[in-house]
């Protein structure tokens, strides 16, 4: 059966002229034309190699057609509901400080362990310091200089002065009678003096207003109004004493209380001047600036569990508000326009694939993810066939030693586990925060070196064949030097099968490059491959609802292995007719 089919084929290249100055000659076409013939025949080596076009013209010339950029970013607006504001009841004390006076922070933390230890007094860095309750969360901080001290034995006071002349007659005579009726304080000539017991001795200081500390929160209705120390002790003092009217710099003002503590303070005229709260309400972005109309509408809605408020501003829109609640922390959101990042996009006509997770077009990142995983591919097998062939060469020309040493390190490297390694390997990059580009180049060189031995046992199977046939006999009588006769006869009949064994190789590393590149240790962004662009799967919301992110990378991915295994298919049956089965 096998000698018709060669008589047939034999035939079909045989002249059937009968012209008598024609010679019956045989066309004989070259190896080259016969394996390219085989080939062509091989529908399934044809279908590989038009996907393998496809996918070249895709890759290399659709990026350079595409309107868009690789790492392009589109954005669109959209109406979402954005925090305006936060709102909580106010726990800590704030301070007002006297103009030209400073409360330390020392002296701050020294308060606030007075205040839990009900002390009136408390020092801090070699300051004493005075502390009076004027109400609830409501107190004074007066600073102590002392002015002299006093010793008190059996009625008789003998007395230290600070400063010569400090102590007057009139301030002992103020000093014994605070002693006799057990008082902490007196007054002489409107100032106030403070008794301090420092052992045996009681100290004499005046007594300064330094600040004053509330967990009540002012605000005011004019946005370039500063509230004084005056004006806020006068509103508080008023306030507990349960008072509608105070005076503060000659202006008179008057307090309207509302529920849970608040309270508005206005002027005569009837125009509202600030307000006193015990709920915080903060913008959320420094450039909003919040009027004391909002903040009350705020308090109120929280005050009667209202779930949202209706406000109009200063240009007369009208915007809604909704008020959440978490363990007391409150959060005012309103609905915005804001320009945001077109993240998954359903296709269109701007996008054919639609957008992925970072606001990019899908379709170029294709294009653009197809030219470096197909680089990388070839670069890999480059190196790999560089390699193989050299250490393969030596080791089935030379033999012997030679030939046991290299087989045993091709044996050390079979031995590697490569995905371990590339999970090792990419770790150290990322470590290192090597560039983008740079990884793509390492890991071209990675997957080649790693990829090697394969190629050097077929090559030197090969040689270890070809030595002992005639033409290398001739060779080597001739003279040619090792050199020509490794690279320049054996080498170059190898080549069927290093085409072949590269082709299909390709796919391999497509497929590892895309694994590494899912697992987050590839190619890094803005860089886009095929691997990196399916990682979206790592997401299981992504996975289900946008199908259109990964699907068309895996296809990709599968034709182009598929198309690489089709030709090397195809390249096998050609090169050794006699493998096809």
């Amino acid at each position: 059966m096998s000698d018709n089919l060669k008589n047939e084929e034999l035939n079909e290249y045989v002249s059937a002229s009968t012209a008598l100055d024609d010679e019956q000659r045989v066309k004989v076409l070259s190896p080259g034309m016969l394996v390219a013939k085989r080939f062509i025949r091989n529908k399934l080596a044809m279908i590989g190699l038009v996907i393998l076009i496809f996918m070249f013209i895709f890759s290399f010339v659709g990026g350079q057609i595409s309107p868009y950029g690789e790492a392009e970013v589109f954005r669109t607006t959209e109406v979402v509901l954005k925090d305006y504001a936060g709102a909580t009841y106010s726990d800590e004390y704030l301070y007002t400080e006297q103009e030209g006076l400073k409360l330390p922070s020392a002296a701050i933390s020294q308060f606030i362990l007075a205040v839990n230890k009900k002390q009136d007094t408390f020092e801090a860095k070699g300051i004493q310091y005075s502390l009076i309750e004027e109400g609830q969360d409501f107190y004074r901080i007066s600073g102590v200089s002392e002015i002299g001290k006093a010793l008190t034995l059996r009625g008789i006071s003998s007395y230290t002065e600070t400063l010569e002349g400090s102590l007057t007659d009139t301030i002992k005579a103020g000093y014994e009678a605070a002693v006799k009726d057990g008082l902490s304080e007196f007054e002489v000539d409107g100032i106030v003096y403070l008794i301090t017991k420092i052992g045996k001795e009681n100290s004499i200081g005046t007594v300064q207003d330094i600040a004053l500390a509330t967990k009540r929160i002012f605000n005011t209705y004019a946005n370039d109004t500063t509230l004084t120390y005056q004006f806020k002790f006068a509103t508080l003092k008023a306030i507990e004493e349960d008072v509608k009217n105070f005076d503060v710099n000659g202006i008179t003002y008057t307090i309207t209380e509302g529920e849970n503590d608040t309270a508005t303070i206005s002027t005569a005229d009837g125009v509202n001047f600030a307000s006193v709260s015990k709920l915080v309400v903060r913008p959320m972005s420094n450039d909003v600036f919040l009027s004391v109309d909002f903040k009350t509408l705020v308090e109120n809605a929280i005050i009667n569990g209202e779930k949202s408020i209706v406000y109009v501003d200063e240009n007369g829109e009208e915007n809604e508000y909704t008020i959440t609640n978490k363990d007391k922390q409150y959060t005012i959101r309103r609905l915005q326009e804001t320009v945001v990042n077109a993240l998954y996009s359903e296709p269109s006509k701007e996008h054919f694939l639609g957008t992925d997770g970072n606001g990019m077009d899908i379709l170029t990142r294709l294009m653009y993810g197809g030219r470096i995983s197909l680089l990388i591919g070839f670069i890999a097998i480059g190196i790999e066939i560089f390699i193989g062939v050299i250490l393969g060469g030596l080791a089935g020309y030379f033999g012997k030693w030679i030939d046991t040493a290299i087989m045993r390190l091709v044996d050390v490297f079979n031995c590697i586990p490569s995905m371990p390694l590339y999970i090792i390997l990419g770790a150290v990059m990322d470590y290192y925060r090597l560039a983008p580009q740079t990884r793509i180049y390492l890991l071209c060189v990675i997957l080649g070196l790693l990829s090697w031995p394969g190629i050097a046992r077929m090559v030197r199977g090969q040689i270890l064949s070809l030595r002992e046939q005639e033409f290398m006999t001739a060779a080597e009588a001739t003279g040619i030097s090792v050199y020509r006769r490794i690279f320049k006869h054996l080498v170059p009949n190898v080549i069927p099968q290093l085409i072949v064994v590269a082709t299909m190789g390709l796919g391999d590393i497509i497929l590892v490059e895309a694994t590494l590149s899912f697992l987050g240790l590839g190619v890094k962004y803005p860089f886009a491959s095929w691997g990196n662009i399916i990682n979206a799967v790592n997401d299981v919301y992504v996975m289900t609802n946008y199908l259109f992110v990964w699907i068309p990378a895996g296809m990709l991915i599968l034709l182009t292995v598929l198309g690489f295994n089709f030709v090397g298919d195809g390249l096998r049956d050609a090169f050794d007719p006699k493998m096809k089965r």
